[in-house]
This record gives C-alpha cells, structure tokens and sequence, in this order.
C-alpha cells in the first residue's frame, strides 16, 4: 500500500529518486512548508542559501553544465519567480538542463491577483522546454519525474514546475511513477541510415572538408568520436563558443574558434570548404557572422542535430540528420571503409598559409596590463587543467580566444543570450559540481557588479573559487562597438563610480588582491590561484584594447576586421 505524506515530504522523496544532492534556492511564503521539512532531509540534499533568485538560477545551470546531470532551484512565487527568468532563459539558449521549483499561491486564489501571484506558466512559457502547473498534491512526484526527463532527453533545456501552497501543505498517497512515457515527445537518438549512408558519401568524395562543431558535442559526451572521426579521415576542426572544450585544442586538427570574433584560418577554412559538417551547432549569427546568404557559398553542408527545429533554421543544409552527436558519429565511422586512405595536404597547406597571414596573438605592453596577454598567461599559469567560467563581453571573447581549452565542460559561459551576471555564480555551480577542480570565474567589472552579493554565499560556503575581474572601468564590448560603429560616442559606456573590489571582497570575508601594472600581473595571479578560499583579484588593464578579429554584424566570414586600420 502506497505510503501517505504531505506534498512537500513527496518533493524531497522524489528529488532523492532523481538522484538530486543540492539544490540552490531562497525561501518564501509559498515554499515555507518545504524549507519546514527540509532538514529532515539534509543528510541526503544540500541547500545553497543564495542571496538573489538570478544568482540561483545561474548556480544551478553552472552545476548543469559542468556535471551534465540536471541543476535545481527552488523558490517562492511572484517576484522571486520572476528573478529566475532571465537564468532560464540563458539556460534555454545554451540548451542546458535546469529545473525550477516556483511555489505559487494557492489554487482556489489563482487567477485572484492574490499578494505575489504571478502567471509563472504564462511568463516562462517561451524560455522553458517545458513547464507545468500542479494541481493535486498526488500528481506532485509525476511532474517532478517528468521535469527531470524532459530536460534531460533530447536537446537539454529548463523545465518549470509551479507548485501551489495547498499542494505542499495537502496528503496524499505518495507513488514515483516507474516509467515515463510522454505522448508527443519521443526524442530521436539514432540517424535515419539512408541519411548516414549519403552523408558518408559526400565526405568521402570531398577535397576541403571542416567540422563545424557545437555545444551538442559537449551534451553527447561526443568528444571520443569527434577526435576519431577528424583523424581517421583528415578533418579539421573549427568550434562555435559553446561548443570549446569538445575537442582538444592542443591536437593538430584544431583550428580554433569560429564566428563573429573566430580566427582568421578558421573563419577562412569554413569560407573556402566544399564541405561542412555541421555537428550539434545551430548556426547563429555569431557563429556565421549573420550573412546567411554569403555563408560557404561553395559548400555542401551535413547538419547533424538532436533537435529537428535547428535544422535548416537558418541556413538550408544538403543533408540533415536527426540524431544524438554521438551515436550519429559512431554510425558515420561503422560506415568508413577500413582501407579508405585520403591526401589531403593542400587543404592544411592552405589553412596554414592563413595562419602564417593573420595569427591570433596577444598583445603586450610595459606600461598597461593587456587583457588577451593575461588570459594567455592564465592559460600557461593553469597548464590549460582548469573550469573556467565566463561572464559576457571582451573578455569573454579573449578567453575564447586564447585559452586553450583541453576537456569538455571546462568552458562555461553564456552564449546564445549573452547574460552579464551569468559568470560568478555560474562558476559557484561549477564548483559545487566538481569540487576538487580548479574553477576560476573571469569576469568584467561591469559584470561583476550584477551579481557581487553572491560573495556572501561563496564564503558562506566555505568554498575554494577563485575569480578575476578584469577592471577597465568601461563596459567594454559596448566601447568597442562604439568606436567601431558609432563614431566613438561613448555614450553611457564609463563608469564614473567604481567599488573598490578589494575592500569589497574584504566586506565580505573573502581575499582580495590587485594589479594594476604588467609587473605586478604575474605574482598577482600566482598568490591569488594557490591560496585557499574565495579569492578576488582585481586586475586593472587597457580599457583601448579591443578584440580582433570582428566580423562586422551582417558580413560574412571572409569579411573580417582585422586590424584597428579597418575600422570606418
């Protein structure tokens, strides 16, 4: 016979069923039944108290992307569920499994503007995968189950179950589902063999090939098979930004980043391919420069993908596949003659004679620390053995750039939404993740302002994280594309106040350290990486330096900016 409980007793008896161990969270109103049980139930899930319902959010997505299991939050109605929206929309444009537990009013109240109701279900709906309103307390563990499958199935993304005070506070007969099976949604894992068998002839038979790699290869744990198919059949390799990681920049076949701010070889080699082979990437802007008309005008493209929605979205592909990266490219190379034998040394030829024209190099100088010459230096600092977590902007791009990234789930920033905010506490969720890894946020101090009170729960936590705001008293990328394109009207772009991030980490308990000339950079660095505990160093450099290459928005991947000469 089924056991009876309340339904906050069946959420945490259902959580511990989906194997959760942390769930990052702030109380209220309409969760306080669940905060009331929650000790009986720490001996198996650990609660981050955050300071802001964003903050959460990023938390549990940082845990998400570093751990590929599913990241949670929990908190109360109104506008603490309004808070998490834009994490879950950061999480639904990189494809990253969050769940979110709302607590809501209660049902006869709803619809009553009722003190903190608010339509969760209606707000969230276009940056959820999937969200659901419980109305009875014995559907409770069902919802939760199916959250958890939903955003782990498939492409990954947030998943929002709102739950109402009386369905927390109300018994019933406690039962998980044993399976579940969701008419509708029946995600397809495995390429159609029509489509393989064509997609195998047209790789065989081209001459300039390249991957076009994306985060999907991270979520399929794809990286083995990627690095067998490049060297089995001489291919190299370009990465979108969510896709670093997926394969290993110290192996030959790598080319770098591709897109808006890629290298010249690899923007150049994706231009100049007769084919792409697309894999998990779904063709933003940023990733082809925004001119899907110029884009490869010369290439077939194979775009391999979970989610049939991606494809031919932007960019109409010659060979679609359906499928998850992994298995997708295990069927590839099953199909690979064992004999096949391909020359393809004019093709690398080519690509090196763009990197010979157009290196990416980082600058230097003796009397201002350079941002790219000290991602570089983190780079040899950390033997490239570190998580680094971004927020958005120039240095975002810088990291993308020169750190050269080894293993997946070692890169994590906020692509498809570009959310400053995102790189503090995401790299907190990180770390909760993999707590015996080096995990170092970078981030701008206009960033780093966004979430800066989540310092609190970092030393709170006891936590070992260090992180680097890179202090150009500007928001950067804004000046960038002010000079760039709007006749250097810095408008809004300076910060005229500034905190002292020193005294700010020291307010809160945590290390903080500063350098402000190149001298200074390298000991700097050193102290803060290998002393114990929340450590901020505050690094002030060039606020002139900009990134390059840029592809100008609208252009195309040959038309890159590539000096400060080429800008109107």
């Amino acid at each position: 016979m089924a056991r009876r409980m309340i339904g906050a007793e069946m959420f945490f008896e259902t959580l511990i069923d989906q194997g959760v161990d942390i769930i990052f969270g702030l109380p209220g109103g309409y969760v306080l039944k669940v905060y009331d049980v929650m000790p009986k139930y720490k001996h198996a899930i650990k609660h981050v108290l955050a300071r802001h319902e964003q903050a959460a959010t990023h938390m549990a997505d940082g845990y998400a992307r570093a751990s590929g299991r599913a990241g949670v939050v929990l908190c109360t109605s109104g506008p603490a569920a309004t808070n998490t929206v834009t994490g879950i929309a950061t999480a639904h444009m990189d494809s990253s499994p969050v769940v979110v537990f709302t607590g809501q009013v209660p049902t006869p109240y709803l619809g009553s503007d009722a003190f903190q109701e608010a339509d969760h279900i209606g707000i969230t709906r276009p940056c959820t995968k999937h969200n659901c309103l419980v109305r009875r307390t014995r559907d409770l563990p069902r919802a939760i189950k199916e959250a958890f499958y939903i955003a782990l199935t498939g492409r990954p993304g947030p998943v929002l179950v709102d739950m109402p005070k009386d369905v927390l506070i109300g018994e019933d007969e406690f039962e998980i589902p044993k399976e579940i099976n969701i008419r509708g949604y029946k995600p397809v894992t495995k390429g159609h063999p029509l489509q393989i068998k064509r997609a195998v002839d047209m790789i065989l038979s081209s001459k300039r090939p390249v991957i076009f790699g994306g985060g999907g290869l991270i979520w399929s744990e794809a990286t083995p098979e990627l690095i067998e198919f490049a060297h089995r059949l001489q291919i190299p390799v370009a990465l979108t930004l969510m896709g670093l990681g997926a394969y290993p920049a110290d192996d030959p076949y790598f080319l770098s980043m591709l897109g808006m701010h890629g290298s010249y070889k690899a923007n150049m080699a994706v231009h100049e391919s007769d084919l792409i082979i697309a894999i998990g990437a779904r063709f933003d802007d940023r990733a082809t420069g925004g001119n899907f008309s110029k884009f490869a005008p010369n290439a077939r493209i194979i775009h391999i993908d979970i989610d049939p929605s991606s494809i031919d979205k932007n960019i109409r592909v010659h060979c679609p596949i359906v499928g998850d990266a992994k298995q997708v490219l295990r069927q590839i190379l099953e199909l690979i003659p064992s004999d096949f034998k391909v020359d393809r040394r004019e093709w690398f030829g080519k690509i090196e004679e763009w990197e010979r024209q157009h290196p990416l190099v980082c600058k230097q100088s003796d009397k201002k620390i350079m941002t790219s010459f000290l991602i570089d230096m983190l780079w040899r600092l950390t033997k490239g053995d570190a998580i680094i977590v971004t927020d958005v902007g120039q240095h975002q791009m810088w990291v993308a750039q020169f750190y050269k990234f080894k293993r997946p789930r070692t890169h994590i920033t906020s692509g498809g939404l570009g959310t400053m905010g995102f790189g503090f506490p995401a790299a907190m969720g990180a770390k909760f993740a993999r707590p015996d890894e080096l995990v170092i946020c970078v981030s701008g101090d206009g960033s780093f302002q966004m979430n800066m009170q989540e310092l609190a729960t970092a030393v709170e936590n006891n936590m070992d994280l260090k992180v680097i705001v890179i202090n150009n008293e500007h928001h950067g990328m804004v000046r960038q594309w002010q000079t760039m394109f709007f006749n250097r009207n810095y408008s809004a772009s300076h910060f005229d106040v500034m905190p002292d991030f020193v005294k700010l980490a020291e307010a809160f308990g945590a290390k903080g350290l500063r350098a402000t000339h190149p001298d200074e950079l390298e000991s700097t660095l050193k102290e803060g990486l290998f002393s114990e505990g929340v450590v901020l160093m505050e690094i002030v450099v060039d606020y002139e330096e900009m990134v390059y290459p840029m592809i100008a928005p609208g252009g195309a991947m040959n038309e890159m900016i590539l000096e400060p000469a080429d800008v109107a």
